[in-house]
């Protein structure tokens, strides 16, 4: 962040990592190792410090050279810091906004770092989550074309004019009628997708296609009227348990931990002023907090999203 880059300046050089690592006290922590304008950088923040960018090490593993570019650094931030307040740029309204965003945001991850630490997956819970993904993952991805019209009358055209001409002319029709940008200019080519990433109606045509065929019968979805080729259909490979454990143990916790901040709601008294269906405030509060319906997996997306994709299983996925 370009906020964070006083603190970070002559790091790279320090040959210090990324930001990560947990800060601890040591004797002496409220002891300054430097005061600017009678503010003190304790060494308890100068030692935390280290350990975050540092990965975790500590002042006595660095050089004194590297010690000293710290410091000149902490010291450099209170200063500009300093100055920022005295304009009282603290207070504008952005700047106020960016402060607490960020209170919260750290908060909220000291406080999953403390759940987790105790509600941590284990090797069981994990491979129970790999065998029920592994159960519902695809046998076979398919290889197709297809061209994208408005009405089902023009695409019951094009599958007359391919029937009249063999299928030689597929990608030209697509390139000059198809409606999906992504695919249109490829001659209407979607490349290799397994079948739960269409909607369903445009993957239960495909599995009724032997490989070279078109569908005779225009298949409708959301984005309009399709006319798909099978060009081709492969297995599909799973990825081991070790190759998806480290994103099935992100993807756990991630879960965990939304169910007991959704419970820690539920126990909390919350009044909600705000219609989300105007974005204008309501006259009365209302009670508790609105349910928030998921994204769609598909919002935003344009039929070149491999002509209307869904989202996969999170795991195991892709190969």
């Amino acid at each position: 962040m370009k906020h964070l880059r006083i603190l970070c300046i002559g790091l790279a050089a320090l040959g210090l990592a990324a930001c990560h690592g947990k800060s601890t006290s040591s004797a002496g922590a409220s002891a300054a190792v430097a005061t600017v304008n009678g503010h003190p950088i304790t060494r308890q923040f100068y030692d935390s410090y280290i350990k975050m960018v540092s990965g975790g090490r500590t002042a006595s593993e660095l050089t004194p050279q590297q010690r000293a570019m710290v410091l000149d650094g902490l010291i450099r931030a209170e200063v500009v810091a300093q100055a920022a307040v005295k304009k009282g740029l603290d207070k504008q309204p952005h700047t106020e906004t960016m402060l607490k965003l960020t209170r919260l945001n750290v908060l909220e991850q000291a406080l999953s770092d403390q759940y987790l630490a105790s509600a941590a997956p284990t090797d069981a819970e994990l491979q129970s989550v790999y065998d029920q993904q592994l159960a519902k993952f695809p046998q076979i991805e398919y290889h197709a074309r297809h061209i994208l019209v408005k009405s089902q009358a023009e695409a019951e055209q094009i599958i007359r004019q391919l029937d009249a001409d063999h299928d030689r002319n597929f990608a030209a029709l697509a390139k000059k009628d198809s409606q999906d940008p992504g695919s249109a200019q490829n001659g209407g080519d979607l490349g290799w997708f397994p079948p739960n990433n269409m909607v369903p109606s445009f993957s239960a045509a495909l599995a009724k296609l032997k490989v070279g065929q078109v569908t005779q019968t225009p298949v409708h979805t959301r984005f309009g009227w399709h006319v798909i080729q099978l060009l081709g259909t492969r297995p599909m490979h799973a990825p081991s348990f070790a190759q998806v454990k480290a994103r099935l143990k992100q993807a756990v916790e991630n879960k965990k931990f939304q169910t007991y901040t959704t419970s820690l709601v539920k126990q909390a008294k919350v009044e909600t002023y705000l219609d989300p269906q105007t974005g204008e405030l309501a006259a009365k509060p209302t009670l508790g907090m609105p349910a928030i319906p998921a994204p769609s997996a598909a919002a935003g997306a344009t039929p070149g999203a491999a002509a209307g994709a869904t989202t996969p299983a999170p795991a195991p996925a892709g190969h």
